[in-house]
Order: C-alpha cells, then structure tokens, then sequence
C-alpha cells in the first residue's frame, strides 16, 4: 500500500510543529536553488517562523535587487489597474463601501456621546449601555493604574528626600560638634589674653592726717604729740605751729 495524502492542517504538537518546520524549510531552500540553478531564475525566497524569526534565499544576484525589480513591476501593474475603466467602477464601489462605513461610525460616536437615541429600541440602547459600561471599566482600571504608579514614584522621591534630609542633619550634628570644641579648646587663651596686664599686690597705705591734729586739740602733752605727728607730718610744720 502506498502512502496516503497528508492532512494539511496546523500540527497541535508544539515539538512536532517545529521539527516539520525545520525539515519543509530545508526542503524549500533545496527547491528553490534548484529552480535557480537549472533554469536560470532569480529567486528570492523569504521565510518568518511562528516566533518572526528570518530565513531567507536569494541567487547571486543579491536580495534588494531582486526585491527592486518586485517594485517596480508592482508599481507598473497597479498603474495599469487605475487605467482600466473596469477597474475605476471597482474603486468606485469601493468608495461606496468606506463612505457607508464612515457613516456608521460616525454615527455609533453620536450615541456614545448621548445624541440622536430616539431612534434606538430597548434592546439597542442596552447594548450601548453595557459597551459604555466596558469602556468605563477600562477607563478607570487605566487611571487606577496610573494613580498607582504616581502614588509609588512620590513615594520613591519622599523616601530619597528623607534620606537626603537625614544625611544632611548628621552633618550638620557633627559641624556643630566640631565648632563648639573648636570653641572651648580656644576659651582659656581668651580669657588669658583679656586679664590687666599687671595687677597690684598690696594696697597702698593712706595718710592719716587729720586724726593727728584731732589728738594735738585733746590738750595731752607735747613729747606724745610730738611723736605722733612725727609719723606722718614733717618737724618743721610742728615748729611754726608752736
């Protein structure tokens, strides 16, 4: 019995996709030089993955050569589209389809804006209800998540300023330290530097003169007297006195 038609349908198997992968990409590089090769054709083969991963094949005339003439007789076929009547009809139709659809949108915009519901039945207003209800759902999960976020980035700045602060109120601790030994180290000299510069050790002793004339007036003899006032006064004023 020979091999029956393969089931062409995407492989459930994860492993089992990838490994067919490997194995028809390499089949379809072979092909593809093959055809190049024995007839002589630019080929130019490009290849992406399930994960958008490249593969790609180009004969010797390079990749962007060959992707240059693609444009340019793509560019050619489209102008002779636009030239054709038949084709002016399709993109005639076409701008039916897209001004109908504008409408349309236009429109649902009115409604979503509260204009233009007395047209609309039970059923069509509770649809838009529950659209508008989905859309404010999203809405506030949105400005929720972004509350959020703001909260914690203040929260980040608050946390760096108050380590900031910190570091700059222990500075300033042991600035204060600093100046006050500073200043107690210097106050002895200070108060060294602002005594008098000399200072008298006896004090002077004070002429006691008028208890002597006041012991001459008591009438006592004159030897005492004499030699009282010897002390402090000299002989001569004694003298005329008498």
């Amino acid at each position: 019995m020979g091999r029956g038609p393969v089931q062409l349908r995407r492989i459930d198997n994860k492993i089992n996709r990838q490994v067919t992968f490997s194995k028809r990409r390499a089949g379809l590089l072979k092909k593809a030089h093959e055809i190049s090769v024995l007839c002589d054709a630019e080929v130019a083969l490009i290849v992406f993955n399930a994960k958008g991963k490249l593969f790609e094949y180009s004969t010797d005339s390079c990749m962007d050569r060959i992707l240059e003439r693609y444009e340019q007789y793509s560019y050619a076929e489209r102008q002779l589209v636009l030239s054709d009547p038949e084709s002016q009809g399709n993109w005639s139709l076409e701008y039916a389809k897209l001004k109908a659809k504008i409408e349309i949108l236009q429109k649902n915009q009115r409604h979503y804006m509260g204009q233009d519901l007395e047209p609309l039945s039970i059923k069509e207003l509770q649809n838009l209800e529950q659209q508008l209800d989905t859309a404010l759902k999203h809405i506030r999960t949105r400005k929720n998540q972004l509350m959020y976020d703001s909260i914690s980035d203040l929260q980040k700045k608050e946390k760096a300023l108050q380590e900031q602060n910190n570091q700059l109120m222990k500075k300033l601790k042991e600035k204060e330290k600093a100046l006050v030994a500073q200043q107690g180290h210097l106050g002895p000299q200070n108060e060294d530097q602002n005594s008098p510069p000399f200072l008298l050790s006896q004090p002077l002793s004070s002429l006691n003169i008028g208890g002597n004339y006041q012991e001459r007036g008591t009438g006592k003899e004159g030897g005492r007297s004499h030699a009282r006032t010897n002390n402090g006064i000299p002989p001569w004023m004694l003298s005329s006195r008498e």
